[in-house]
């Protein structure tokens, strides 16, 4: 039997995938769009460094590679859940072009055309 999400008030069951961040599907979409958003600002105010670009394309690379084992390895997702995964997926796709308008407005940073699922 899988373990209950942490979040307070919330029964539902955690995915295998999602065991180490004790958090149902539906709480760790939350939580990634919730980070994708303040990355987003981040980038849109010049503040990503070089450095920190990286760690933010890594960041999209990792969770939407969590995404596509839960969506891909589970044998019937509802249509609930599906939705939340694609609502997940594109606001990832969506950081990562508002990364890369913030390195082309900032000379100083390359522009990655590099995959980050490839880390």
């Amino acid at each position: 039997m899988a373990a209950p999400c942490r979040i307070a008030g919330c029964k539902t069951a955690v995915h295998v995938e999602l065991e180490t961040h004790e958090l149902c599907l539906s709480h760790f979409t939350l939580q990634v769009e919730r980070a994708c958003n303040d990355m987003r600002v981040e980038a849109s105010r010049g503040a990503a460094t070089g450095e920190r670009r990286e760690e933010i394309l890594r960041y999209i690379g990792q969770q939407g590679g969590l995404l596509a084992r839960i969506a891909t390895n589970t044998p019937r997702l509802p249509d609930e859940q599906k939705a939340r995964i694609l609502s997940t997926f594109l606001t990832l796709m969506n950081l990562r072009e508002s990364l890369d308008r913030a390195a082309a407005r900032q000379p100083h940073l390359p522009s990655s055309n590099s995959s980050p699922a490839s880390t």
